[in-house]
């Protein structure tokens, strides 16, 4: 299956609500008036692109036609995925083998971090790099013991204290591993509890600084992972965990969850942060780079 018909397959839901909202609204007709820009813009909202990203994408649309004069369906779906795409910003992750490089996973409990630790986790190792995961969410004995599960199914070493420990001890300890084993890539799982925000900045803060004090040489991406299905409540967990550590790209899990793929376009639209990874399945291979205009093209009816 290609990398198209993987976004294809797992924006289904998302696509097929958005094709059947827009050929309800245009049936018939083949152009589309001021009304049905309205009904095209509820679309959006429906879809979790946010009333921002909404606005602003059918105003985008409304311009468009006043300057071309072509209101057709196919013009109004062109300007509306250019619109869209100019709202995405898309980041790649790399690895370089003569450097560490440390994935910090953040995110509130349930969104898939673990999980996503653990795709991240295998596919380095199947591109031949060294590869060690931290089980730094010590609040949850569950989520260490899943952890550990993920490592022996992916074959990764897992660094890990009893539950209730200082994540930040951890974090130590799995850098000193690191550097022992001359790994490529350290993943670092962590806690989520947002109803603590306080106690998550400050335990945040100080995993942060033990990564800047221990490994100064390391490249550090701070990957905030989302899930799709929470719609709008992503925007706001976006930004509580931007604040609570430099968030510097996120990944949007359960894209194929509902039919609110939309929420990719909210969150980085009303965030300006990059999106780096997809989770489009259950898959190992479903995790993927994200990437805009394959996201568009999966998202938006032909």
């Amino acid at each position: 299956m290609s990398i198209f018909d993987k976004f294809r397959q797992g924006l289904e839901k998302t696509r097929t609500f958005m094709t059947q909202s827009i050929n309800r609204v245009s049936a018939g007709l083949g152009v589309f008036d001021d009304d049905m820009l309205d009904e095209l813009e509820m679309t959006l909202i429906q879809a979790d692109c946010g009333i921002e990203a909404s606005t602003k994408a059918v105003e985008a649309i409304r311009e468009h036609i006043r300057q071309t004069g072509d209101a057709s369906k196919e013009a109004v779906l062109f300007a509306l995925k250019e619109t869209l795409a100019s709202m995405l910003i898309e980041k790649k992750l790399e690895l370089e083998g003569d450097q560490l490089t440390i994935y910090l996973m953040v995110g509130v409990n349930g969104t898939g971090k673990t999980t996503t630790s653990a795709k991240l986790a295998s596919r380095a190792k199947q591109a031949g790099f060294r590869v060690l995961m931290a089980a730094a969410d010590t609040f949850r004995a569950a989520a260490i013991e899943q952890l550990k599960v993920w490592g022996e199914r992916t074959e990764t070493a897992v660094i890990a204290h009893a539950s209730g420990s200082d994540p930040a001890a951890v974090v130590f300890d799995a850098i000193s591993a690191a550097k022992a084993r001359k790994t490529n890539l350290l993943i670092i799982d962590t806690a989520g509890r947002l109803h603590t925000k306080k106690n998550l900045m400050d335990e945040l803060s100080k995993i942060r600084r033990v990564i800047d004090r221990e490994a100064p040489e390391a490249f550090v991406e701070t990957i905030l992972v989302i899930d799709a299905t929470t719609g709008q409540n992503a925007i706001v967990q976006a930004r509580a965990f931007h604040e609570a550590t430099h968030v510097t790209g996120i990944a949007i899990t359960k894209l194929d969850g509902n039919a609110k793929g939309g929420v990719a376009v909210a969150v980085a639209h009303e965030t300006g942060l990059p999106l780096c990874l997809a989770g489009l399945g259950e898959g190992p291979d479903d995790l993927q780079d994200f990437d805009k205009t394959l996201f568009l093209d999966a998202l938006l009816p032909q």
